[in-house]
């Protein structure tokens, strides 16, 4: 077992968050089994948190916060940790996409990952085969949070219809996520459009990309290959990603008929598991 004492505070911030639980549990006293009873979590789990060996969660951190009169240091130092569990090539990205005041995007494939449910995340990050699905699952949660900010970025979303008919993780999974989707609808600060497939041929026949403006830096815009992401400043592709995204929005179904269309397919194809005797809603 890693002796927390044998940790750099400075190598990570999980290595930080971990340091500092087992300082401030040894400053007040309390042992492993003591703060299992206060926060209901096991001693062993504690200890893993503190060796690094598992990283700490959201609640895991408000509930230590708690017990230990921190002040909130752990639901702060939470959110470095968990943007730290990105990809590495990534890590840039979220850091900006969190500075953004306003981000348009288009999705071929999927759900964008700032309007993901739990469960639909997790469906697509297990495509990836990685090693520690859990720990990428509660980072991209951990990225939605901008949206539930006082002051979030603006969120313009245009969806293939595709993304609607492609089952990630299931029917049940489906269901809530178009759910969630139309639950921004209440958000204004979130804008949804399905471009359908009558609009055939489109500006963005190449794949999906991202546009982020910012109050005092240069717009960027952010695509994806197989193995990583790009992020340019370059003012000629801002303009050409501009103008393609403009000519998405023109071919995409209003916002309030974007949403009669998720509803549709979400009774269509989603609405009820088939029985023994039935075949999956086509």
């Amino acid at each position: 077992m890693v002796n927390i004492r044998d940790l750099d505070p400075s190598a990570s911030p999980l290595d930080y968050y971990g340091s500092e639980l087992r300082r401030l549990c040894e400053e007040v006293k309390l042992k492993q089994e003591d703060l299992d009873g206060i926060i209901f979590c096991t001693g062993s789990l504690i200890g893993q948190i503190e060796t690094t060996r598992k990283v700490p969660t959201r609640d895991f951190s408000e509930r230590i916060d708690a017990a230990l009169g921190t002040g909130g240091l752990f639901s702060r130092l939470v959110g470095l940790v968990l943007r730290s569990q990105l990809p590495t090539w990534f890590q840039p990205i979220a850091e900006m996409e969190a500075r953004a005041a306003y981000i348009s995007t288009y999705q071929a494939q999927m759900v964008h990952g700032l309007l993901q449910t739990e469960d639909y995340a997790r469906a697509v990050l297990a495509t990836g085969l990685p090693d520690r699905l859990e720990d990428l699952v509660a980072a991209r949660l951990e990225r939605q949070r901008i949206l539930l900010r006082e002051h979030p970025p603006m969120a313009w979303v245009v969806l293939d219809e595709a993304v609607l008919f492609r089952p990630i993780g299931g029917r049940a999974v489906m269901r809530q996520q178009l759910t969630r989707l139309l639950g921004f609808a209440e958000k204004r600060w979130v804008r949804i459009q399905v471009l359908p497939f009558d609009a055939g041929a489109h500006a963005s026949l190449i794949g999906s990309f991202t546009t982020m403006r910012f109050d005092d830096d240069p717009d960027i815009v952010y695509s994806e290959d197989l193995i990583s992401g790009h992020m340019t400043a370059n003012s000629d592709t801002v303009k050409e990603a501009a103008l393609r995204y403009a000519h998405l929005q023109a071919a995409a179904l209003s916002v309030e008929e974007s949403a009669a269309l998720i509803i549709r397919v979400m009774e269509e194809r989603y609405g009820h598991e088939p029985g023994p005797d039935q075949g999956a809603v086509a």
